[in-house]
């Protein structure tokens, strides 16, 4: 029985401040995602159809999770560190939306989507929720599914000494989308037990990443799953695998401003993103459409150069705020957006002053609970995670 090391010796490159400007991609990440599903509820007349706020916000996200998680972990170098840290980061708001959305089920109904058994239980334990075919309790959890499996196959490659190879991963999963698409027309791995198998895998898995057993192998394991399910489990398959293109882009763009990589990865996988859905056999819905979809990713690839070439100059503080509290925001409004329409009714076809003015009481009551929410819960827990990551190192 061999244990692997507890880390890896860390990169020489110094932490470095707070990155304004990744804040603020976040800021109009969230803000993009939230009009994504406000304004079909206040303000119809005013949704965009030539392209797609909803996934433009996630893009960015995507992109920004990127370009910051992997060098986060090859600067401390310590799997252990990362993973509590993360677990303190995601887990503590996610559960108290989770139970807020399930405590007032009484008044707004959990949504059809998501099981009335322990699959649910198993599916929101390791927010692998849209990969093994388990809708979440708020909607917009479905987007951490993919966050994780960019975690859990990130930490894969760093055990290996594999991380630094981003612009291979980035076009290899690129390819793999449109490849994907022209195989797989929906999840081929379905029912209750991939919830269960998946779960008992995740956290045996994790058990022995940050104890130390056993550990390249586990995390190994894990990533193998995470591809596995990305691949075969997920809703839309071929939109999996080009959402990790897309991370792993963001990886490969931070290498090339390092000066350790070279820029034709990230063109690479732009075009073949951009093509996955072209003929795709799932690719029905209207912001999948090659105009739109392609407008949708340039928008979120030129707000992401945008950033970076604007990176030395100053932030407008509101933008950094609301990157602050973006994933309240993220997480928050989608909940309280279904519970003021049950107050307010149906304003689709209110008058324009009305619904606009409902809509700024419903976005500052969303800000002023994402504040609250990043204040009181997220900013704790954030801190007592840090503190229980330096004793672990």
């Amino acid at each position: 029985m061999s244990i692997a090391p507890a880390t890896i010796p860390p990169t020489t490159t110094p932490a470095p401040a707070r990155l304004a400007w990744l804040d603020a991609l976040r800021g109009i990440g969230a803000l993009a995602v939230v009009a994504e599903h406000l304004l079909p509820w206040f303000l119809p007349a005013l949704r965009p159809y030539w392209f797609s706020l909803g996934v433009y916000g996630i893009l960015v996200f995507f992109l920004v999770s990127g370009y910051i998680i992997p060098t986060s972990l090859e600067r401390h170098g310590d799997v252990r560190t990362f993973w509590v840290s993360r677990a303190f980061r995601l887990y503590p708001l996610y559960l108290a939306v989770a139970a807020l959305v399930l405590a007032a089920a009484w008044w707004v109904p959990v949504r059809e989507a998501v099981p009335r058994d322990g699959t649910a239980v198993a599916a929101h334990a390791t927010m692998l929720l849209d990969v093994v075919g388990v809708g979440g309790v708020a909607d917009t959890m479905w987007t951490l599914s993919y966050e994780m499996v960019f975690y859990l196959l990130v930490t894969a490659l760093f055990v290996t000494r594999l991380h630094e190879r981003s612009g291979l991963f980035a076009v290899l999963f690129a390819a793999g989308s449109v490849i994907v698409g022209l195989l797989v027309g929906g999840a081929l791995l379905k029912g209750g037990w991939v919830a269960y198998a998946s779960g008992a895998a995740f956290f045996a898995g994790l058990a022995c990443v940050i104890s130390g057993r056993f550990r390249t192998a586990a995390a190994c394991a894990l990533g193998l799953m995470a591809v596995a399910l990305l691949v075969f489990g997920s809703r839309v398959p071929w939109m999996g695998v080009a959402v990790l293109g897309v991370m792993f882009a963001g990886t490969a763009i931070h290498r090339w401003e390092r000066g350790t990589g070279g820029l034709w990865p990230v063109a690479a996988t732009a075009g073949l993103v951009a093509l996955a859905p072209v003929w795709a056999i799932e690719a029905g819905w209207w912001w999948v459409e090659p105009d739109v979809w392609i407008i949708t990713i340039a928008l979120a690839a030129a707000t992401f150069a945008g950033g970076m070439a604007l990176r030395g100059r100053r932030v407008p503080r509101v933008l950094t705020w609301l990157g602050l509290i973006s994933y309240s925001l993220y997480l928050v409004h989608h909940p309280l957006l279904k519970f003021f329409v049950e107050v307010s009714g149906d304003l689709r076809r209110s008058p324009p002053a009305l619904q606009l003015g409902m809509a700024t009481l419903a976005m500052v009551l969303v800000l002023l609970a994402s504040a609250l929410a990043y204040r009181f819960v997220e900013k704790p827990m954030q801190s007592l995670g840090r503190r229980l990551s330096r004793r672990a190192a």
